[in-house]
């Protein structure tokens, strides 16, 4: 049977065991939101998985972040279903729990990079993030927003930047203030 739970340190190993199988190592820790999620923890009661006994199946997290210095958001993913249960309406149900729990706790929007056919029938849509940058390379068409609370991103605009400080630095001490989305990779230290 599979249930619903929320992510504990031991479950850690395999998580990235099962990103690895879902997005294949290299990959997904070259994204441009990895960077964004690299030495921060998931956001309180945000960090969910999928379990069949004791093996993960599934996982979501969510990572609070700040876009353009005082907007607060959180950045959804990865989302991850073991590929033996892809199709089965797991994620879609993972998905809607982690939103529903996002927005019981006051967070007002999410944003995510993926898949915009799947995200859309969540409510993401790419029109929030036309003022909205990345520190380092992105597809505009797979870059999504989605308000929880109606007018959260609608004058938003600015780069995306992890909420907590890493390493002990500001913000802004990650980032190239010079970056150029168009131009790739802005990160200074990380």
């Amino acid at each position: 049977m599979i249930t619903l739970g929320h992510e504990t340190e031991t479950d850690v190993a395999q998580i990235e065991a099962l990103l690895d199988l879902v997005f294949g190592a290299e990959e997904r820790l070259r994204k441009t939101c990895q960077r964004l999620r690299d030495g921060q923890k998931p956001a309180d009661g945000l960090a969910l998985v999928l379990r069949d006994e004791d093996r993960i199946v599934g996982t979501l997290r969510f990572w609070e972040l700040l876009i353009g210095g005082q907007t607060r958001a959180l950045l959804l993913g990865p989302l991850a279903v073991d590929p033996s249960l892809q199709g089965t309406g797991l994620g879609s149900k993972l998905m809607r729990h982690g939103l529903n729990l996002a927005a019981a706790r006051h967070h007002q929007a999410v944003i995510l990079v993926g898949d915009e056919p799947y995200y859309r029938r969540f409510g993401f849509q790419t029109h929030y993030m036309g003022n909205v940058d990345l520190p380092g390379p992105v597809n505009r068409d797979r870059f999504l927003g989605l308000e929880l609370v109606d007018g959260a991103l609608a004058d938003v605009s600015g780069m995306v930047a992890p909420l907590e400080p890493t390493l002990g630095l500001p913000c802004g001490m990650l980032f190239d203030p010079e970056f150029d989305p168009a131009l790739g990779l802005g990160w200074t230290l990380a």
